[in-house]
């Protein structure tokens, strides 16, 4: 069973900054992919970020491309998403969830944990 703890939603203005966290506990794999989704009210659940647990590679969705950056620390078992320059339409419920596919992957269905989201609300 592997836990995720999301926290450090808000509500910002346009061009604000936030860092979200995702704390992992439980039984954790070194092979596991780490990713960011977020649902605005009305929407289908949509990839923003991912990254491999140990390799560092990462992928990113177009639409965030320049402005986010995930990134994870080994000894405290977290996963970060800065988010920067931010914008109304990043307005959402912010996921995160780990995959044990065997590649970095942006499918919702191919991500096996997650956890209750945090609320990034932008205004303009």
């Amino acid at each position: 069973q592997v836990l995720l703890v999301e926290s450090g939603g808000g509500l910002v203005q346009t061009g604000d900054s936030l860092r979200l966290s995702c704390a992992v506990s439980g039984r954790t794999f070194s092979s596991y992919s780490m990713g960011w989704f977020r649902q605005a009210p009305g929407k289908e659940r949509e990839f923003v970020a991912a990254m491999t647990w140990t390799a560092s590679n990462t992928v990113y969705a177009d639409s965030v491309k320049g402005r986010f950056t995930i990134s994870r620390d080994n000894a405290k078992n977290t996963v970060y998403l800065q988010m920067n320059s931010l914008k109304p339409e990043d307005t959402a419920l912010y996921y995160c969830a780990a995959s044990r596919f065997p590649r970095i992957t942006t499918g919702v269905a191919l991500y096996d944990y997650w956890g209750q989201g945090t609320q990034v609300t932008v205004s303009s």
